[in-house]
């Protein structure tokens, strides 16, 4: 394995376009909610986690495809450091998302595949293989072919680092006893694992994947960590959330960055934990984001 500062880091993510409206409560079946408020913003889960990497201090690699509507995002990228060199870009329209957003800053999201839908298996191949043995690679599920990238990664030697969401059926047949860093919030971890209270499913999963590294993450109460490094539980910050959207893009983020370079668990735990608590008490999700100089507003309980 390279020294970890030779790392390279390649999030092979989706792009998405947020449209948020902040309601008085979440819309149910058959009513018709006027919203408060309505912003545009950058998302998609690959996007947010690249910024976060960016904005953690680490060079990060983007791979995905955005139709040309989602130019800007591609701009935005770039304007943060993030290497978009292999985002591709193609007629068909960009990913987005349909966001509520209630007055406790819990969101409620209808997502369209778009262009994440759209990359092709060659395009995967390609990306892949632009990294050598003990390169990072990131992945969420809103992607195409998943289980080729994953499969391919593999045969590279790749580390893979996978954040389970959103959640779907499919994800149970991955390879995830071949990752080497699985990251999931606790409706994740219970469909994975099928136990349902944090420490069970922990143990649930450590059984199950031994040789990986498990984190879970639990909100405003923190995350935790098992795996061949041992057991760790730290707790987030204390803040006044205004919107929750991204924030478990922003732990992740955050903490790829320091794990990748090699920082003791524990504290990587805690930077990310305290940097989704900032990007709590903002609106957005990719705009949410901290920069690393910002992380000391968050006071630590």
């Amino acid at each position: 394995m390279k020294a970890d500062e030779n790392v390279k880091i390649l999030n092979l993510g989706s792009c998405c376009i947020d449209h948020v409206y902040h309601v008085p409560h979440f819309s149910q079946p058959g009513e018709t909610l006027p919203c408060t408020s309505y912003e545009v913003h950058p998302g998609g889960k690959g996007l947010n986690q690249s910024l976060a990497i960016a904005r953690a201090g680490a060079a990060v690699h983007h791979a995905g495809k955005v139709g040309k509507d989602g130019l800007w995002m591609k701009a935005l990228l770039d304007e943060a450091g993030v290497d978009t060199s292999q985002l591709l870009i193609a007629d068909e329209p960009t990913a987005h998302a349909i966001i509520q957003v209630n007055p406790q800053g819990e969101n409620s999201i209808v997502q369209f595949g778009g262009t994440n839908k759209m990359i092709t298996v060659d395009e995967i191949t390609s990306a892949i293989d632009s990294c050598a043995a003990g390169d990072v690679l990131v992945l969420q599920n809103e992607i195409s072919h998943l289980d080729r990238a994953m499969q391919r990664a593999i045969e590279r030697g790749l580390r893979i680092v996978f954040n389970a969401a959103p959640m779907t059926a499919e994800v149970t047949a991955l390879p995830l006893a071949k990752l080497d860093l699985l990251l999931v919030n606790e409706i994740e971890g219970e469909a994975i694992s099928g136990a349902g209270e944090p420490d069970t499913i922990l143990a649930t999963l450590a059984r199950q994947f031994p040789a990986v590294n498990i984190v879970l993450t639990l909100g405003e109460a923190g995350a935790k960590y098992i795996g061949p490094a041992g057991q760790f539980s730290v707790a987030a910050p204390s803040v006044q959330a205004v919107d929750s959207t991204g924030a478990g893009d922003t732990f992740t983020g955050y903490f790829v960055a320091e794990y990748s370079k090699g920082t003791e668990i524990e504290t990587a735990l805690t930077i990310a934990c305290t940097a989704a608590a900032v990007s709590v008490t903002r609106a957005g999700a990719a705009s949410s984001i901290p920069a690393r100089s910002e992380l000391a507003i968050a006071p630590i309980r």
